[in-house]
């Protein structure tokens, strides 16, 4: 398929990234906004790729491939180097009104390092494994494959938000988010519907 270029902002370093101290974020009131995501047709509100390791670059379309993944994102290279190319992982989504009450201040959302930042419901009951939705013109399909956080995202994020996010809630939410494989090829836009497909 013809590329759309995932040219955006300049590739940011987020090694630099410092812990939040836990009186910074109100985990009641960051759940609390995630519950609001619509559930059945939500949108895309932000992009980011990962060119290289500790990297991320916000872009306002990508091009998303059943073979290689988002266009500009390493997913594909790191995959090859671990050994195994797991497509169920392909691509990263992550709820944007939860992202955007525990971030930083003075960040951006990408330092999650997820792809699609959407303000949809993804948790298990609106979006379980196996179940298709249409992002921009590209389908994807949600993976078993469960989305966990790591130490990387405790230093950026900071532990509490982190503990969030495996609780049986937060599990059952995605608070981290949800890994999802493309089954059709397409272009994904900032400004983009997100809906569920039979």
């Amino acid at each position: 398929m013809a590329g759309v270029s995932a040219r955006g902002t300049p590739a940011i370093s987020i090694s630099h990234n410092v812990p939040m101290t836990t009186s910074t974020v109100n985990l009641d009131a960051a759940i609390s906004a995630y519950r609001a995501s619509p559930a059945d047709r939500g949108s895309v509100e932000l992009i980011a790729v990962r060119p290289a390791e500790g990297e991320r670059r916000v872009v306002q379309s990508a091009s998303v491939a059943s073979e290689s993944g988002v266009e500009g994102d390493n997913w594909l290279e790191r995959a090859a180097a671990e050994g195994e190319v797991s497509h169920h992982a392909q691509v990263t989504l992550m709820n944007s009104r939860f992202v955007a009450a525990v971030t930083p201040a003075g960040e951006g959302w990408e330092i999650a390092g997820d792809q699609f930042y959407v303000d949809f419901d993804i948790s298990h009951d609106n979006a379980p494994a196996g179940s298709r939705f249409q992002i921009g013109t590209a389908i994807v399909e949600i993976s078993e494959e469960p989305h966990t956080g790591c130490a990387k995202f405790s230093k950026r994020f900071g532990r509490d938000v982190l503990r969030s996010t495996m609780t049986d809630e937060g599990k059952r939410l995605r608070l981290r988010g949800v890994n999802a494989r493309v089954i059709e090829s397409g272009v994904v836009t900032r400004g983009d519907a997100i809906s569920g497909v039979a």
